[in-house]
């Protein structure tokens, strides 16, 4: 199937349709960005340094409580 396939097949859904379609890719694309983050930030990850450098700050007091509402 081609984008251009998909394009039009979404062109004729119904607006109900058109947003529960909206909503799921939403979806989808939050579920990739959790699973990016995970890897990320777990050992051996990009992120991973800088989780603990944060966590060695907030051990040596080094940060700014943030004040409750």
């Amino acid at each position: 199937m081609t984008v251009e396939a998909i394009k039009e097949a979404i062109a004729s859904l119904s607006e109900q349709e058109r947003a529960s379609l909206a909503a799921w890719m939403i979806e989808q694309d939050y579920d990739e960005w959790d699973i990016q983050m995970a890897r990320d930030f777990s050992p051996g990850g990009r992120g991973h340094q800088i989780g603990d450098q944060v966590n060695r700050d907030i051990d040596e007091g080094k940060f700014t409580p943030l004040k409750k509402r």
